[in-house]
Order: structure tokens, then C-alpha cells, then sequence
């Protein structure tokens, strides 16, 4: 049984003005987001800034996070880390604060091995008893999970059970499928790819959009997923413009602008992440207007 199925969004980490997190204003996001339809809360991740955040942080907001949840829908917890003790020792401490799932991505920087991947996320998976969604993001690692690995991993380990495929490689998602044959949930980690990878058998997507958009996100996999596919193409294709503007800069810049000029919460990055372009702005802003987002 998956894990979810539908959009689960890759929610933004609220800080406020002098960079402490505001734990008020993630309940409130989070209550967006649920109110909205979204499927499931992956926190700590990429899109929540978790590479700034003290082990203490990281925790204290998937606590946090667990608990305004209230299992309304899964909370999917990010643990991954580039050291292997490390990604254990997050994984054990979020099973204990009640996550549903974890998202543990490749390690990044000193990179690893097709043998040190698998080494690496047995590792994680075997001091846990939770399902594990592999976290495929070469782009910002510099390390891919070859989808040879990925279904060895699946058929091997019990509860690697899904990845997040934001390789942006079509085709290794279609030899990854292929070699699958189900063993293994995929999700798409990228927004402007989510119908592909649904026909391809995916289950649905670990959104940045999600964050801004979240019922158009539902409702573009569901549509798909029960039968109206033409319905959800459409809706891939109308939120173009505003994928694009999302990622004009490094994420979550954009995003975490968008659910400012939403009203949802300050806009505060932690450095190195740096505040978006005036023209940039600017076009994020026509992009969510021209979606129906901004008035």
C-alpha cells in the first residue's frame, strides 16, 4: 500500500524576521494546506530549508509538525543526510516523534558509490521499522540512484518501498518503471513532469507547487489518477508558467516569496539563500495571477 497517493507538498519552513522558526505560522501552513486538499506533508526537506537548520531544529519541527497534523494525513519526515550515522540517528529520533514515512535523499558532497548507495540506505532502513521514499535529486548531489539500484534496494530491503524521481531523466523513469514492475512506488519530484511520470505508473507528486497551488496539485493527479486524464493534462499545462517561475532561482527562493505575496507567512530565508530578484518577483507574481492564485 503506498504510502499516499495523490500531492504531497514539500512545505516551506516558516522563519521568523531575526531567522527563528515560527511554529505558529507552520501550523497555519499546514492547516492550508490539509484544508486544500494536499495528500500528505513532507517536512524537512529541501524546500524547507533543512540544510540550515541544527539537528535540534530539524526535530523540534517534525515534532511539531506530527503533532498539528494529528494524522489528518501522513507526515512524511526528510532524514537524509550525507553522513550515514547522521541520517540513521535523524531517522530513529522522527519514528520516535510519531513520522509516518521517511524521505531520506543520496548523500550529497563526498557522493557515494552504487555500492555505498545501497550500503548507505540499508543502513538507514534497517534501524527504522518505517517506510522509506528514496530521494532521487542529482542536480543539487551530484549523485544519481541508477534505477538498477533503485529496484534492488526495493526488492531487497522491506520498507524502501518508494523514490522521489526528480532526476528530470524521462527516460531512466521509464527503464526504472520498467525494471520495477511495481515493486517499488515512484513519485514525481518535479512539478512540470507530474502527468509523465503518472503515466508511467507513478502515484503521484512531492510538490514545490503544492506549497502555493495546492488544490490545482491535487487535482491534476487525481483527475488523472481516476480516469479524466485529458482534466489533468490540462491542468499540468496551465501551471506552466508558474512551475517555470518557481524555478527562475535556486528553490525554495521563489516559492517561499509566492507564499509571502499569498499572506500565508513572512518570506525570510536563511543564508545562503538570499532574497529573490526585483525582476524575478515580478514575473513570479504574473505567473500566479495569470493562475488564478493572486488577484
Amino acid at each position: 500500500m503506498a504510502i499516499f497517493t495523490g500531492a504531497g507538498v514539500a512545505i516551506v519552513t516558516p522563519f521568523k524576521e531575526n531567522g527563528d522558526i515560527d511554529f505558529e505560522k507552520l501550523n497555519d501552513l499546514i492547516d492550508f494546506q490539509i484544508e486544500n486538499g494536499t495528500d500528505a506533508i513532507i517536512i524537512c526537506g529541501t524546500t524547507g530549508e533543512s540544510a540550515t537548520m541544527s539537528h535540534e531544529e530539524h526535530l523540534d519541527v517534525i515534532k511539531a509538525c506530527v503533532n498539528h497534523v494529528n494524522k489528518r494525513v501522513p507526515v512524511v519526515a526528510g532524514t537524509g543526510s550525507n553522513c550515514t550515522d547522521t541520517a540513521i540517528y535523524l531517522s530513529v529520533e522522527a519514528e520516535k516523534l510519531g513520522a509516518d514515512a521517511l524521505l531520506v535523499v543520496t548523500p550529497y558532497y563526498n557522493k557515494a558509490t552504487q555500492k555505498g548507495l545501497k550500503e548507505h540506505f540499508t543502513m538507514v532502513a534497517e534501524s527504522v521499522s518505517l517506510p522509506i521514499i528514496l530521494y532521487n535529486v542529482p542536480s543539487r548531489t551530484g549523485c544519481n540512484i541508477l534505477p538498477e539500484t533503485a529496484v534492488d534496494l526495493a526488492k531487497n530491503v522491506k520498507n524502501i518501498v518508494a523514490i522521489k524521481e526528480a532526476s528530470g531523466n524521462i527516460s531512466q523513469v521509464v527503464k526504472l518503471a520498467s525494471l520495477a514492475q511495481g515493486c517499488i512506488d515512484i513519485y514525481s519530484g518535479n512539478d512540470d513532469q507530474v502527468i509523465p511520470l503518472l503515466s508511467l505508473g507513478g502515484k503521484g507528486v512531492i510538490s514545490v507547487l503544492s506549497n502555493i497551488a495546492p488544490r490545482q496539485t491535487h487535482d491534476m493527479v487525481m483527475e488523472y489518477l481516476e480516469g479524466d486524464r485529458m482534466k489533468g493534462l490540462e491542468i499540468q499545462l496551465s501551471m506552466m508558467e508558474l512551475c517555470n517561475a518557481l524555478f527562475c532561482e535556486v528553490n525554495p527562493i521563489p516559492v517561499k516569496k509566492g507564499v509571502e505575496l499569498m499572506g500565508l507567512c513572512g518570506g525570510t530565508l536563511r543564508r545562503p539563500l538570499t532574497e529573490m530578484e526585483p525582476q524575478n518577483v515580478k514575473r513570479l507574481e504574473e505567473a500566479m495571477r495569470g493562475a488564478g492564485i493572486l488577484k
